[in-house]
């Protein structure tokens, strides 16, 4: 029952009016209150989609054919253009998270960031593991180890834009301390992306697959699934030099142009196809490593991303967000057993990386107070969680994948993470002097 059926172009744009507008409404106000506002995209979803008006009211303004509530605008489940929107969405925001990320920067943190990292990663992906154990009953368990592994790589995910925030705030961003823990996040996250294709290759070569090809039933076996990854990577590196002196090339002879931003669509896009349709790595991986990259070239990739942001953060981006809202997350029905789950999850997500990455900062001879400082700052979560979920409840993945409900534990956590990191760090913050990010390297009797 609805009021105007979306079949054609018109219609959906209609559709993409209601979403940007209540997503850059509930945005601001998240963003007012110190919150991330892809949290208030995804809220906007949640109250424009059936999720909440349309399962307990019988009415939404955005709902699905079928479902037997009366809604403004109908639209089919898993409609293509939401989810082209998304798609886009998705990889331009894991492009820029590549374009920002500066590997000269990286080398210069030392082993320290690297080990908190890793520390970072491997303990939240190990409680993540270990708490779904025990829930069998809702689909994880030991007969579903993959499910069990996924829910430990969505844990191991950072949010590094929180964490600057609120260190730019302190005036700590450019302490010891504070460009350890920024270059811990990024690692962080590029550590979980290339997780991601590992476990999601191995998860697609366990899941049954009908009229394959030999190179399809190749890539399906867990040896492929292992060649394929690092196939890709030695020709996405191999690209990526000529790439790199390409854009290097273009941007000294025409500088500051925007077909610098366009040809970077090109290597973007053609990167997320290569690593999912050619070698069966996930999509986002392709993506953020176009970022890396161009990243290479300081000048470009700054203007860029500049240009590039604009697009993902104006449209595609909020799409996607709210989409999450509007098609994943339901609370009409939902299983007490898997409100609880999350809620153990999100512990677990938040413990892991106190305990991972503050005793990793011990073991550097911080103090105490500096090291929960960097554990708690490890422990935001934000877009990168939210992609990552989306990536493990893919149907390409078969039986393995995850359920759809399981979104909610991940809004979650994003939630929980992202009202106490501020407030916790803000407090352990105070009385802590520190020194300048070099300041070791500094003769006193200069």
């Amino acid at each position: 029952m609805c009021l105007i059926e979306v079949n054609d172009a018109v219609g959906f744009v209609a559709v993409l009016a209601i979403i940007l507008f209540s997503t850059k409404s509930l945005g601001l106000i998240f963003r007012h209150f110190g919150l991330p506002q892809v949290l208030g995209y995804i809220i906007a979803g949640i109250i424009v989609g059936p999720a909440i008006f349309g399962d307990f009211c019988g009415f939404s303004i955005i709902g699905f054919e079928g479902n037997g509530y009366y809604s403004l605008f109908e639209i089919e489940k898993g409609n293509d253009g939401l989810e082209i929107f998304s798609k886009i969405g998705v990889l331009f925001l894991m492009f820029c998270a590549g374009l920002e990320t500066n590997i000269r920067d990286l080398k210069n943190t030392g082993i320290a960031s690297a080990l908190v990292a890793l520390a970072g990663v491997a303990v939240p992906l190990l409680l993540g593991f270990l708490v779904s154990l025990p829930f069998g009953n809702i689909g994880l368990g030991v007969e579903n180890l993959y499910r069990c592994l996924f829910i430990g790589t969505i844990l191991t995910a950072t949010s590094v834009a929180i964490t600057v925030s609120v260190l730019k705030e302190l005036g700590k961003i450019n302490t010891k301390l504070g460009t350890t823990l920024v270059s811990a996040a990024i690692i962080d996250d590029v550590i979980g992306i290339v997780l991601l294709s590992l476990v999601t290759g191995f998860a697609k070569s366990g899941a049954q697959q009908e009229n394959m090809n030999a190179f399809e039933a190749f890539k399906s076996t867990p040896y492929g699934t292992i060649i394929m990854i690092v196939a890709f990577f030695v020709v996405a590196i191999a690209l990526g030099w000529v790439v790199s002196k390409a854009f290097k090339w273009l941007d000294k002879r025409w500088p500051n142009k925007y077909r610098l931003s366009i040809y970077s669509l090109v290597v973007v896009f053609g990167y997320s196809w290569l690593a999912e349709k050619v070698f069966g790595v996930a999509d986002i991986t392709g993506a953020f490593l176009a970022g890396i990259v161009l990243s290479t070239d300081h000048r470009a990739s700054v203007y860029i991303d500049k240009n590039v942001d604009v697009e993902a953060s104006t449209l595609f981006a909020p799409v996607f967000f709210a989409n999450i809202g509007i098609s994943s997350i339901t609370f009409a029905h939902i299983d007490p057993k898997i409100l609880l789950f999350a809620l153990v999850a999100v512990i677990a997500g938040l413990a892991g990386k106190i305990i991972g990455c503050g005793l990793t900062f011990k073991a550097f001879r911080y103090s105490w107070r500096e090291s929960a400082i960097g554990g708690v700052g490890m422990m935001a979560r934000g877009e990168v969680a939210l992609i990552v979920t989306q990536t493990v409840t893919a149907t390409a993945l078969g039986a393995n994948a995850l359920g759809n409900e399981f979104m909610i534990m991940t809004v979650l956590l994003i939630l929980a993470s992202s009202i106490l990191t501020p407030i916790l760090l803000k407090v352990l913050y105070k009385g802590v002097k520190e020194a300048p990010a070099h300041a070791d390297l500094i003769d006193p009797d200069d």
